[in-house]
This record gives structure tokens, sequence and C-alpha cells, in this order.
């Protein structure tokens, strides 16, 4: 599979529209209100540039919170942004692996943001990242359930085609699961769970916006592993199918519809960590 890495200033282009359903997760994520059980460490999986890890920090000041991300350039980003948060390069499955659970405490409140979405067979990972939460801790995360949206389908299937497919085919390709799935692995584990879903109507304005949103996240390993002589007739042609099938009102703003998927998971007070 080829290797891609992330630009943090694209990816906020859309930081609010991006944060929302970050803020709506947390929200789910609820301690005894008498603060018994204030958590006192919370690691973001997948913090990118830090902005949303930030909001961890300030609903629990008194915890100790760390940003993962594989992303050198996210990490990068994020100490420079966010002070008073440790940020740490890390690839979240080898975070979750066994043998690195004797090397870590276990974590109170576990927090994962369209990260898993990235992580082949992340479902099969759920066991793992909740060994790592500490018994009556939280497990909570969001992934986007869009991939069958234009968004998704106009560039894979315009990836399939030559001469782009040659260069294309192993490129990573986001993917994920439903809430009642996600809620049915959960509960095996012997975890309350709260799973549901949301389709956001995002409204963009600018040139070829749902270009410049999907170019900074789905579609940015396809982008990057074309030729440069080969992108730029990608690019184009790729934007004028988004036009077709997100056309602009006549103020010129353009409607995506953005389907995402919740699932917050309390482990249950007798499950050791």
């Amino acid at each position: 599979m080829s290797r891609h890495t992330w630009d943090p200033e694209r990816y906020l282009t859309y930081a609010d529209e991006r944060g929302r359903p970050f803020v709506e997760l947390l929200a789910r994520v609820a301690p005894d209100p008498d603060g018994a059980d204030e958590p006192r460490t919370v690691v973001d999986l997948g913090c990118g540039p830090g902005n949303l890890t930030a909001l961890l920090a300030r609903r629990w000041p008194r915890a100790a919170v760390t940003g993962l991300d594989s992303s050198p350039e996210m990490i990068a980003r994020a100490r420079t942004d966010v002070p008073g948060v440790a940020f740490e390069v890390a690839d979240l499955r080898e975070w979750a692996a066994p043998d690195a659970l004797a090397l870590r405490a276990p974590v109170d409140v576990l927090v994962s943001n369209a990260t898993l979405q990235w992580v082949p067979g992340h479902l099969e990972l759920l066991p793992g990242l909740l060994d790592r939460v500490a018994a009556g801790g939280w497990l909570a995360f969001q992934v986007p359930g869009n991939f069958e949206e234009p968004s998704h389908s106009n560039r894979r299937d315009l990836a399939a085609e030559a001469p782009y497919s040659t260069h294309t085919r192993d490129v990573a390709v986001p993917e994920a699961h439903d809430s009642a799935t996600y809620l049915r692995v959960l509960q095996a584990e012997g975890c309350d769970v709260d799973a549901w879903e949301t389709t956001y109507l995002h409204v963009l304005t600018g040139e070829d916006p749902v270009f410049t949103w999907v170019s900074g996240t789905g579609a940015r390993p396809t982008l990057q592993a074309l030729p440069d002589e080969l992108r730029g007739d990608f690019e184009a042609e790729l934007k004028r199918r988004l036009r077709d099938a997100y056309p602009p009102d006549a103020q010129g703003r353009v409607v995506l519809p953005f389907r995402r998927v919740f699932v917050v998971a309390r482990k249950a007070s007798g499950r050791k960590a």
C-alpha cells in the first residue's frame, strides 16, 4: 500500500464542520456529575492537528491529556498550536497491541475522531482498544459513513480508469461499519453502549468546495499516488464530476450530505484493563 502524508492546513479548511461531530460525541461521555470518577488520563487517538484535542483539555483540566497520530506533519502542527497537551507520533495499532499493555497505565477516556476508518480490520481492533481502557472508563469514537456517496464513488470510479488505475490500485481507502455493528461488538465485550448515526447537511461555498473537502481527507491518498503528469487531469475531471453531483444553487451554495457513525461505550467496572 502506498504511503501518503497529511496536510494540516488543507485539513483545517473546514475545521468547524469537521469539529462538530467531535463535540456531539464528547457530549455523550458523561462521568458521574459529582466528580467522583473525573478522568485522570485522556487519550485522543488520531488527534490530527490537535485543535479538537484542546477541547478535551478544557473539559477535563485536571486530566493528563495526550494526543496520538501517525502523521508527523499533524503532530508538528499540534505541538505548535496546542500548548499544555502532550502529543506523540504513534500508530494506534501498535499502541493497542497486547505487548503495549504492560508499558502504560490504563486510560480513563479513550477518544478517536474520524480515524478508525483508515485502519483496515479495525472492527477486530476494538477489543484491544478496550483493553487499554480502565474499568468503568470510556471508549468513544466517530467514523464517516458516507463512502457510497458521490464524494467518494466519483473518486473511486475515476481512479479505476486508465491511465490512473496503474498508480492508484494500492492506495489507502477508508471504510467503516454501521452503528449496529459496532454496538454488537462492544456489547459482546460487556460494555454499556450508546450508538447512533447522524447525517449533516454541510453548506459549502467557494470554488469546487466538495473537491476542497475530499482532497484534504478521503481523496488525498489517491491524489498523492498519481505522478505529476497525471494529477492535473485527474483533479480537473474529478472536480467536473463533483460539480455535476453537487450543483450550486443560485447563490453559489453547495449542500454536502455527510453521514457519520457515533459510538460511546462504557467499560464494565469489573472488567480489568
